[in-house]
């Protein structure tokens, strides 16, 4: 899916669908949204479970998430298995604009960056000694994942109001069977029906602080 690139308040790009009228990410900062809800409060909880984590994405979008988590593996040298949906990815003349390897002066991430959205669709790539990326070309309503897998999920679909299709019982459901006991599922959605739509499907639910211009975001703990 094609955007219009618009820099955030922490000085990252998001990209604007003008046909939805929707972000990617938050204008009050693309990077700080990622790290607060997908890195922070996701995968920072579960890296010293097991010696190699598998997490999936509901949608890849601008690799941001991918890029982050890539990132994490290799400061932390924990092995990562990333699995991502995107049925509409964007296109090249688009993400090779996106500024996030620029906000990170410890290395030149840029390569890494380039290489997660050349990497090949429906075909595991490793991207680095850490990190390998399986990106799936289907929509989250179409694919038939594993079951008891996933470590943690990213549920990182527009929201409610634009893409309801992807936040139905039917897809938690998927997403809950997907997952390994113990599994966290993190998004930035706190509305009370997406929270008890996943307490519906046996979810351990928690509204936790949102990141900055939100004020909660939503953890869901597979208890069984």
């Amino acid at each position: 899916m094609n955007g219009l690139a618009v820099i955030t308040a922490d000085g990252s790009h998001t990209l604007y669908v003008p046909e939805l009228k929707e972000y990617y990410h938050s204008v009050y900062g693309a990077i700080n949204e990622s790290l607060h809800i997908f890195i922070r409060a996701g995968l920072r909880k579960i890296i010293d479970r097991k010696d190699e984590l598998n997490i999936l994405e509901t949608g890849f979008g601008t690799g941001l998430n991918a890029f982050l988590t890539c990132m994490e593996a290799d400061a932390e040298k924990k092995k990562v298995s990333y699995t991502s949906l995107e049925p509409d990815p964007v296109p090249e003349q688009t993400w090779s604009t996106l500024n996030y390897p620029d906000h990170f002066s410890s290395a030149d991430y840029r390569p890494v960056f380039r290489k997660l959205h050349n990497s090949e669709w429906n075909k595991e790539e490793v991207i680095s000694h850490f990190f390998t990326l399986l990106k799936l070309r289907m929509k989250m309503e179409d694919v038939q994942l594993p079951g008891k897998k996933f470590d943690l999920v990213y549920h990182d679909a527009f929201g409610p109001d634009v893409q309801p299709e992807l936040w139905t019982t039917n897809i938690f459901i998927k997403l809950f069977n997907s997952m390994a006991t113990g599994g966290i599922l993190v998004t930035y959605s706190a509305k009370g029906e997406v929270r008890r739509v996943l307490q519906q499907c046996g979810f351990g639910v928690e509204r936790l602080p949102g990141p900055q211009g939100k004020r909660h975001m939503t953890r869901a703990i597979k208890l069984i």
